[in-house]
């Protein structure tokens, strides 16, 4: 038996800019990321969903192990559906929040406001649930592996994060200290893991974020 022929093709998408354009772009996309912000108070406004379409599509362009795309991406806006979410997340909030051993993450806490109520997941438009697919389902139902998961749907979450922005919304990153219960709303199966909860949606007119400071590049990055 043969091996099986790969397919390539040439790299026709490709532009290479002047050196001098090359550095205008990336300062003005530069500028344009330095302006995102992550809040915590939504405005209930409509969002067109092609636009949240359109930033889905942008995500699910990233790179990944094998070129397996193991991700899964369930946008939430029925208001019931929401509600589930919010309940049983503040359920395993309350629990965390009480625990003497997180206590010093809680205190860290403080500053972003955070504490375990969670009125955005049904005041925003939209939740938008990431699923890591650990291993995918061939059609006969047998397994077939994946790799590098996490740092996939890592990166592709990082790309919808910045496409949401970039399109005029804002978000939250969410992540309950145990998600189990996302499975069971969405009815997922069982070689899905949930990743995170990006909220999105318009930011409420009142909005305010905390005062932070990101690190310098000299305190990111080393250049050898």
């Amino acid at each position: 038996m043969e091996a099986e022929e790969h397919k390539f093709s040439s790299l026709e998408e490709y532009s290479e800019y002047p050196v001098r354009e090359m550095k205008q772009r990336s300062t003005s996309f530069y500028t344009e990321m330095k302006r995102r912000r992550t809040v915590r108070h939504f405005s209930d406004r409509v969002v067109d969903r092609i636009i949240i379409e359109n930033c889905l599509r942008t995500a699910a362009t990233a790179p990944s192990g094998a070129n397996m795309q193991p991700w899964s991406f369930v946008v939430v806006t029925d208001r019931d559906v929401k509600r589930q979410i919010r309940e049983s997340a503040e359920k395993v909030e309350r629990e965390f929040y009480s625990k003497n051993s997180t206590r010093k993450w809680v205190e860290e806490l403080k500053p972003l406001g955070t504490d375990q109520h969670k009125p955005f997941l049904e005041i925003a438009p939209y939740l938008i649930v990431i699923f890591a697919q650990r291993y995918g389902i061939l059609p006969d139902g047998s397994k077939k592996k994946h790799y590098y998961v996490t740092e996939s749907v890592g990166i592709a979450t990082g790309m919808l994060i910045t496409s949401v922005h970039h399109a005029g919304l804002v978000s939250l990153t969410y992540t309950p200290s145990e998600m189990g219960f996302l499975n069971k709303i969405l009815s997922r199966p069982p070689n899905e893991k949930p990743f995170l909860i990006l909220v999105v949606g318009y930011p409420d007119e009142d909005t305010v974020v905390p005062v932070i400071q990101k690190k310098s590049l000299k305190d990111i990055a080393t250049f050898i």
